[in-house]
């Protein structure tokens, strides 16, 4: 597995463990110890969502039991320690996603939300009838769906670049797409289908040159790989935290300072504003300007602590790991007779989409559940991608860094478990 960024230009105090133990790891992970229909759970459901440590558990629990106060407008001692927690998380992900400034930092509930604030923002004042917008042929719902209910109000075109049948995009495509009228990039730094590590470093460099701003779905390679916005040289990079380890409805978009400056706000109410009256209203600044009303506070603190989990465990050790991991699953899984690995990419992450020949995916899921391993069916919010490999709906195995081999032999047992069972 690739990585975007050298651990050397982490500070020092969230610099890694030396040795990764993935047993010291599990112990972590509470939820991990259950059984399911009578058997041990086997978790490989975690492109959807991942488990949370009892650093982040407890942080919840100490924020709710102690600290628990609104942010930013209080002057009592429980409102200025929930503040500081607060802000102290948006100072954490600068230096997670190597930003220039904390205020390009701006919290929402996920990488959904984050997309269509910059669609809304960004895209309603700047593109025109006939303007183009780029996206790839592996994105999300998230990342289509927004981008046509632009096109559909300003009259501007979506453009997608092919995906091939080992589930890459071709830079040369990429590049045959961006002509003068190419107004915007969005495009998915991880698929959450194939597990592709997509080269967006030259995409961005790409559209660059034709003065094309990028937005990068960040929503599976934050949790799997080193991020270093300045490095990229994306305008807007976005992700969710409940997809690394931190709670559900929490999340980021990074973009740069000038770009967020000239955007409108997104909503309007309570926080984003400087000053109201009924002749004008004056915007806060950059970027709580769009952050209205109360957020997610016990969420965002919880976010910070599965980012310092993280950084103690290392994003290189855990994309080692997983490397290894994936290594091995594939292998596993591709020698089964009549089962077929969608998405052979060069650069993956740690998923792995399959069919199981004459068996629909819902029935594999079902018969794995029954065995106590957790997998998703379906299209997985990316319909026209699992449509173009000509399948309506894949087996999904994703992999964390508290998964083991014993996980994926169970997987593996569990698939010849369900031929057995339905020939």
């Amino acid at each position: 597995m690739a990585t975007t960024h050298a651990v050397m230009n982490q500070p020092a105090r969230e610099r890694s463990r030396s040795t990764f133990d993935v047993r010291k790891i599990r112990e972590d992970f509470p939820i991990l110890k259950q059984k399911v229909h009578g058997k041990p759970l086997v978790y490989l459901d975690n492109a959807a969502t991942t488990q949370k440590p009892k650093a982040v558990i407890q942080a919840l629990r100490k924020f709710y039991t102690t600290d628990c106060s609104n942010v930013h407008r209080g002057v009592h001692l429980l409102s200025e320690r929930s503040t500081k927690a607060y802000e102290g998380v948006r100072d954490k992900l600068q230096r997670f996603l190597h930003a220039a400034d904390p205020r390009e930092i701006v919290f929402v509930r996920g990488t959904t939300e984050a997309i269509n604030l910059v669609v809304n923002t960004y895209g309603r004042k700047n593109l025109q009838a006939g303007d183009e917008i780029i996206i790839t042929g592996m994105e999300h719902h998230s990342n289509i769906v927004p981008w046509q209910m632009l096109c559909q109000e300003k009259g501007a075109v979506l453009r997608v670049v092919p995906v091939n049948d080992d589930g890459e995009i071709a830079l040369e495509e990429f590049q045959k797409l961006l002509n003068p009228r190419s107004k915007f990039v969005s495009v998915v730094h991880v698929s959450n289908v194939l597990g592709t590590i997509n080269p967006v470093r030259q995409m961005i460099a790409m559209a660059h040159r034709w003065n094309v701003p990028v937005l990068i779905d960040g929503a599976q390679a934050a949790p799997h790989l080193q991020v270093d916005v300045q490095e990229l040289d994306c305008d807007f990079y976005a992700f969710s935290g409940h997809k690394l380890c931190a709670p559900t409805g929490i999340g980021v978009l990074y973009g740069k300072a000038r770009l967020l400056e000239a955007m409108p706000p997104y909503m309007g109410g309570g926080d984003m504003i400087s000053s109201v009256s009924f002749e004008k209203t004056l915007y806060n600044t950059i970027p709580y300007k769009f952050e209205a009303g109360t957020p997610n506070i016990g969420g965002t603190i919880g976010l910070g602590a599965a980012i310092d989990y993280l950084n103690e465990i290392g994003l290189e050790n855990v994309a080692r790991y997983e490397h290894l991991l994936l290594a091995y699953a594939t292998a596993a899984v591709s020698q089964i007779p009549g089962v077929r690995i969608i998405g052979n990419a060069r650069e993956k992450a740690s998923v792995i989409s399959f069919v199981i020949d004459g068996v629909h995916p819902h029935d594999v899921g079902t018969i794995l559940d029954q065995e106590g391993i957790a997998v998703r069916t379906g299209h997985h919010c990316a319909q026209p991608l699992v449509e173009r490999f000509g399948v309506p709906a894949t087996v999904r195995a994703s992999l964390a860094f508290y998964n083991t081999k014993q996980d994926i032999d169970a997987l593996a047992a569990g698939i010849q478990r369900v031929k057995e069972f339905m020939s």
